[in-house]
């Protein structure tokens, strides 16, 4: 047994001086990653500031007609959410299809975001990992890598990132707002998450101290529609091979709008700008679709197991592509 110190802060500003009074603190809100890696070695921390009874759980509208989505927002609640489920159809998609009914009920929208890899390296600490110990190696290189990156991997570290939730918010263009030692700033989801380089332990660009408040979705735009889709290797609670999150807007027969993310490619959910420029104001045809894609994923550098992701995540986005456009010329 390790023994840690408990905190259950009564406001976010004494949950922030906590953290920032003790550099192995670690927030706490419905434990589903943090205590599993608590469990394992991986995280030891000295304290452990409760943060799940802050005012921090509810969905409201913004002023300009988006939502504000708290960090202590249940995966399950914001699912079911009927401003998510008409406006945000892919975001309430990607959440129903992560984990199990019983871990989506306690997992919250700010740890989903800080959730780490799934990499077997990182989770045996009986292994060397540059992740979660800086220059000690990354066998996954050599080791097993099938379900790891094909895209933005380093020499030091194969992760990828495994959320579904933050594929879906990087599509439809959400920000982060963090409150911290030095007052609140806002970051965005495509901005938040990091590629490993020399640095794979940052897994974000958090700074010490900050606390994750709120998630923020613009206003849904008039006209456009959106999916999440996700493979994985069996039909429930299993990490994403790879999945897509897209957005649409089809106007005259071509693409007025096209948002495109990918999942399970890579170390942080990876916004596909070079497909998306391919993809804005062309035709809405599967030619364009399967050209974009192509484009985007000609940057994969897969390993020796994991070329297989190249083509499923190639499948589910013309796939997804194609049956937006379809709904979108029908609606």
């Amino acid at each position: 047994m390790k023994p840690f110190a408990y905190l259950r802060p009564a406001s976010v500003a004494e949950a922030v001086r906590a953290s920032a009074g003790h550099p192995g603190a670690r927030f706490l809100g419905g434990g589903t990653n943090l205590v599993d890696l608590m469990k394992l070695g991986v995280e030891s921390p000295g304290l452990l500031i409760d943060v799940s009874r802050l005012p921090l759980g509810r969905v409201t509208r913004t002023d300009d007609g988006g939502l504000r989505i708290g960090a202590t927002v249940r995966n399950s609640d914001l699912a079911a959410h009927p401003d998510v489920r008409s406006g945000y159809p892919a975001l309430s998609q990607a959440l129903l299809s992560g984990a199990s009914g019983q871990l989506r009920n306690a997992a919250t929208t700010g740890g989903n975001l800080l959730q780490r890899t799934r990499c077997p390296y990182f989770q045996d600490v009986s292994k060397p990992c540059n992740k979660r110990s800086p220059g000690s190696g990354c066998p996954a290189r050599e080791g097993a890598h099938r379900d790891l990156a094909v895209l933005g991997h380093s020499p030091d570290c194969v992760a990828t990132h495994p959320s579904d939730m933050a594929v879906a918010l990087a599509a439809l263009d959400a920000t982060v707002s963090l409150h911290g030692p030095e007052g609140e700033r806002t970051v965005s989801l495509t901005d938040f998450h990091r590629l490993p380089g020399d640095n794979p332990d940052q897994d974000t660009v958090i700074r010490p101290g900050e606390l994750i408040t709120d998630v923020v979705l613009p206003p849904p735009s008039a006209g456009a529609v959106s999916l999440y889709r996700k493979a994985r290797d069996r039909a429930s609670y299993a990490f994403a091979l790879a999945s897509v999150a897209a957005v649409v807007r089809v106007r005259d027969g071509r693409l007025d709008r096209a948002s495109l993310a990918f999942g399970g490619l890579a170390h942080r959910p990876w916004r596909a700008r070079v497909a998306e420029d391919v993809l804005r104001g062309a035709p809405a045809t599967t030619d364009t679709f399967t050209r974009a894609v192509d484009a985007e994923l000609a940057a994969a550098r897969p390993l020796r197991d994991n070329g297989f992701k190249v083509d499923l995540a190639r499948r589910l986005a013309v796939g997804a592509l194609a049956e937006l456009t379809t709904r979108a010329a029908s609606a």
